[in-house]
């Protein structure tokens, strides 16, 4: 005979919460009860599966491997439940609550001046806009979908490419009139670079060199955690840059800066992809109806 337990999803969602927030105050604090009370919600659930899900220690919660694995699968379900239950309520129509994630250049330039456009479209659906160059788990963060710039690690993720940018070295005027312009990459090395807080596939610029490619690493004199405040340093003269087309493309056309080394450019480019969970099942709604959106209205230039 099946077993009928009204408080597995309970137990469920109280776990995911607790990794998530990182502690049993937090979440405790989210679902208005005490921390011991959240504390025996997690206790009672691993003594139902038999299993310790964490290990607890006055200053850090962490996962054993068998936590590891049912936070994973965990996450996953209590979004497919909530879909589920939306899907039952509305009929296949796009409704619900919507979480993006995507870089602040891409969204400030591409994603966000759709978004009125897009509510309008599908008044049932609601918005949490997330901008970060983070690129964060989607099943950890509960994110429905994330634009991401560049190439494609995570296999668990289905993709939808939405264009592609070149690459170009810039600066402004202001600062080759103190610092010269450079007339090869190997140049590059006396001047003031504009760098990451956050490591990349390439760690540094490619040039054309003979019949191959020469990579070349200016000094930063300041790194940036976003490819927007990559710009405003850049603007600003404070070194040369490296950022895509796309996003720079406006500054190059008023003057506000130049493009450098262009005919060493090896017109590589890197690809933006809308890229959601959806392997093994049926696509919510409102992810189908939000990545449609965007590979209609999406233009990248350069």
């Amino acid at each position: 005979m099946p077993r009928l337990d009204t408080n597995r999803a309970a137990e469920m969602e109280v776990f995911v919460r607790v990794v998530s927030l990182g502690g049993f105050s937090a979440a405790a604090r989210e679902f208005r009860l005490t921390p011991s009370g959240v504390s025996k919600l997690v206790s009672r659930l691993e003594s139902r599966l038999g299993s310790r899900l964490v290990n607890r220690s006055t200053r850090k919660l962490q996962l054993t491997a068998e936590g590891e694995a049912f936070y994973q699968r965990a996450t996953r379900i209590l979004s497919d439940m909530e879909e589920a239950e939306r899907e039952a309520a509305g009929g296949a129509a796009p409704r619900g609550h919507l979480r993006i994630n995507t870089n602040i250049p891409v969204g400030m330039r591409l994603i966000v001046p759709l978004l009125p456009a897009f509510l309008e479209q599908n008044p049932d659906v609601t918005l949490d806009v997330v901008l970060t160059d983070t690129v964060v788990d989607l099943m950890q963060e509960r994110a429905d979908v994330a634009i991401r710039f560049g190439p494609l690690r995570d296999s668990r993720l289905v993709a939808r490419k939405l264009g592609s940018t070149r690459m170009s070295v810039v600066a402004s005027p202001a600062y080759l009139a103190r610092r010269g312009t450079p007339s090869a990459p190997t140049e590059l090395t006396a001047h003031r670079g504009i760098g990451w807080t956050f490591s990349r596939t390439l760690s540094g610029w490619p040039f054309r060199s003979g019949t191959g490619t020469v990579v070349i690493t200016p000094p930063s004199v300041v790194r940036a955690s976003d490819g927007e405040a990559a710009r405003q340093l850049a603007l600003g003269g404070a070194g040369i840059a490296r950022l895509s087309r796309f996003h720079v493309g406006a500054d190059l056309a008023a003057g506000h800066l130049v493009p450098l080394l262009e005919k060493f450019n090896p017109g590589d480019r890197e690809d933006i992809h809308a890229v959601f969970l959806g392997r093994g099942g049926p696509l919510p709604a409102r992810v189908r109806a939000f990545v449609d959106f965007l590979a209609e209205r999406v233009q990248v230039d350069g």
